[in-house]
């Protein structure tokens, strides 16, 4: 009887994947490959997802966060909020094995049911939390899988101009569109494993290419130069370091999700060692150029090792899938196809988000400010003050903070100075920042520009143009067939 008591305790905490700790049963070949590249649960496949999850993308644009900070602000910078990132993304696992807990005393059973957090702060804080934490956690991952189609089409066009990035666009929304078939993270194993294998290529290819390249002629490295370019850098790092709105799913989708607490944090040390060398190196060679060209690899000559150089999309897209299946009734029905379907009407507003805003680079600083800040960063450290402000709370925690940070006490000092911080320079003056860079390219370029920082046609050269006072990022648009883009 103890050991049947046990094995439902088992399968709630491995919840909705209970068929991979069925003992005693034979495994056919074909279960054996399919564990292998589809079935994944354990502490690997986690730190594969959040190491690939968190920087992405945005590797290619820190190389012109650099040109707007220097270079000793942009290593201060990733340092700091990678460290800052990883104590929320601590804090986020804790709330959810709290949560899970009290769920657990209850019964509930969530075999086929992914936790996400806004629920975490449903049961933790009540409705009002959720309905906060759900609004910004959704629109970030929306504007975060919009950055990441930006970003494809973009490395694409850099491969093959023939077709300009809006047409690109169009053709990477209809590859995202295939997302809808992965059921959860515990399906992204071989996805995850080589997002983080393109991820390190395309960062030791940026390091490697750009040192061989040496300096180009007359470089000059002046940054900081303006405030409004100084902060828009600093957000975009923000942003860098802020990929845990993904947590929950992820962890949700381990065997042992009590084991996620050290995960983000070496996985941040180890995409540390990709985005410290790759931006340095890039920012050393080419210096205040990079204010022209958010994308590192339009300063780059075209190689067969840089058209190698691609990262993978999709995990963004995810929770917004297991949002929109709960909102309309689909969520447990164990029919992948439909569940599919269900799916497509998410892809649509990503798909069009992407083709008004293409302004790659830009847009991930006013995401990291105006989102960001609050979804993994204020709304995380005020959550963990308010689930345990009281002394039977405390008392009674699944987690207590370890002593090296001070007990409770530390950790409600270290959550005060996340909020105020980020509230201030990341909210406040990010926020001015960042908008005013974007609202200066949506005047300069215009929405729905077809090719976004695109060098102009040989036919169309002409002598080099003014350097804007406001933001080196857009200067004048010239106009030919392609619609408003620069000159490279």
């Amino acid at each position: 009887m103890a050991s049947g008591s046990d094995k439902v305790v088992e399968t709630v905490i491995v919840g909705n994947y209970v068929e991979m700790e069925t003992e005693g049963e034979p495994k056919g070949i074909k279960t054996k490959v399919s564990n292998l590249f589809w079935h994944g649960g354990s502490v690997y496949d986690a730190w594969f997802s959040c190491a690939s999850n968190q920087v992405a993308q945005v590797l290619l644009t820190l190389p012109y966060s650099f040109s707007q900070l220097g270079m000793l602000s942009g290593i201060l910078f990733q340092l700091f909020y990678g460290l800052m990132g990883s104590w929320t993304a601590y804090l986020i696992s804790i709330l959810y094995v709290e949560y899970r807990t009290r769920k657990e005393r209850e019964k509930v059973d969530f075999r086929n049911h992914v936790i996400q957090w806004f629920e975490v702060l449903d049961g933790l804080l009540g409705k009002h939390w959720r309905n906060v934490g759900l609004a910004f956690n959704c629109t970030f991952l929306l504007f975060g899988s919009v950055i990441q189609l930006i970003a494809c089409a973009s490395n694409i066009y850099y491969i093959n101009d023939n077709l300009d990035k809006r047409t690109w666009t169009y053709i990477f929304g209809a590859c995202c569109a295939t997302t809808v078939f992965i059921p959860s993270f515990h399906n992204y194993r071989i996805w995850s494993f080589l997002g983080l294998i393109m991820t390190t290529y395309t960062a030791w290819y940026l390091t490697i290419a750009s040192l061989l390249h040496g300096q180009a002629e007359g470089v000059q490295h002046s940054g900081p130069t303006k405030l409004v370019l100084y902060f828009t850098g600093a957000t975009n790092i923000l942003y860098t370091f802020g990929g845990h709105a993904v947590t929950v799913e992820i962890m949700h989708a381990m065997w042992k999700p009590q084991k996620f607490k050290a995960i983000y944090l070496i996985a941040t040390l180890y995409v540390l060692t990709l985005t410290l060398p790759s931006a340095a190196a890039v920012y050393w060679a080419f210096g205040d150029m990079l204010l022209n060209h958010s994308n590192a690899f339009s300063l780059l000559p075209r190689t067969p090792f840089r058209d190698m150089a691609f990262i993978t999309f999709g995990f963004a897209c995810t929770p917004l899938y297991f949002v929109w299946e709960k909102a309309i009734g689909m969520h447990e029905c164990k029919s992948l196809c439909k569940r599919a379907a269900a799916r497509l009407p998410v892809v649509v507003p990503i798909w069009f988000l992407a083709i008004i805003f293409p302004f790659f680079g830009p847009i991930n600083s006013t995401v990291g400010s105006l989102l960001v800040s609050f979804t993994v960063y204020i709304i995380p450290a005020l959550a963990h003050i308010f689930t345990f402000r009281s002394a039977t709370a405390r008392e009674n925690a699944v987690e207590q903070p370890p002593k090296y940070f001070g007990r409770w006490i530390g950790a409600y000092t270290i959550n005060v100075f996340v909020v105020v911080w980020v509230l201030i320079v990341g909210f406040g003056f990010g926020g001015w920042a960042s908008m005013t860079n974007f609202i200066h390219q949506i005047d300069t370029f215009g929405l729905f520009t077809k090719c976004y920082q695109c060098p102009p046609p040989a036919s169309a050269a002409s002598p080099p143009l003014p350097h804007h006072g406001l933001n080196a990022t857009a200067v004048a648009p010239l106009h030919h067939p392609f619609n408003h883009t620069r000159r490279p």
